[in-house]
């Protein structure tokens, strides 16, 4: 197996701007709750937002060398995203790769792994999903793999997929349902718009969600 390829196809960057206008919670309500990294991989700061096509890269515990060689190959409004061997005690990313990564124009890291140098990452503006801070260096010895399809928090991830994250965690949606997935997360949005209009307008949160046909339907009694 080639252990780096160098690029990929992206999705046509008008897709990529229809999907940006959507949370990651409604694109995996959208495309039937599904797509969702585990929780445990969340911003390092509240308040950051990444979506863009995914640059997948496997790298072996305690090793960045993939990480930084990725970041070479990476085009601007891409996301990285690092499959580092679901191992939290490391800190293979830090002040001086996301000066890169800012450098270069990628969007956002996601990582299975701890990064570190968390105050100066924040500072420079760069968007980092992870199992949080962890001090401890890597090496880079060990080859692994770029643009090859990977498993990170529970969920297959193929170079060119979306990747969605902000506060809430990290979805993906595979490249060919991106289209789908916009028109239903507009309806999502459009009927939720909808709701919250007419609960302000003093509207019944059980008559308008539906759930009052269900308690019905199942026999529930009120004392």
């Amino acid at each position: 197996m080639v252990h780096v390829i160098r690029t990929f196809d992206r999705p046509a960057a008008e897709l990529v701007e229809r999907i940006k206008k959507f949370p990651p919670s409604t694109l995996h309500e959208a495309q039937g709750r599904l797509g969702a990294l585990t929780s445990r991989i969340k911003p390092i700061y509240s308040g950051m937002r990444a979506c863009g096509p995914a640059l997948t890269v496997s790298c072996h515990p305690s090793d960045n060398m993939m990480l930084i060689t990725a970041i070479s190959l990476a085009k601007p409004g891409d996301v990285l995203v690092v499959s580092a061997g679901d191992h939290p005690e490391q800190g293979g990313f830090g002040e001086v790769l996301a000066t890169a990564c800012v450098a270069k124009g990628i969007v956002g890291l996601v990582t299975d792994a701890g990064v570190r140098d968390g105050l100066a990452v924040r500072d420079t503006g760069f968007n980092v999903f992870s199992y949080g801070l962890c001090m401890k260096g890597t090496v880079k010895e060990t080859l692994g793999y770029i643009n090859q399809p990977i498993v990170i928090g529970g969920i297959a991830v193929r170079p060119g997929d979306i990747v969605s994250a902000d506060d809430d965690g990290v979805v993906i949606v595979p490249k060919e349902t991106i289209a789908d997935v916009c028109v239903k997360s507009a309806a999502r949005e459009e009927k939720e718009a909808g709701v919250m209009k007419a609960l302000k307008a003093g509207g019944n949160i059980l008559e308008l969600s539906g759930i009052g046909k269900v308690l019905e339907s199942k026999g529930c009694t009120f004392g």
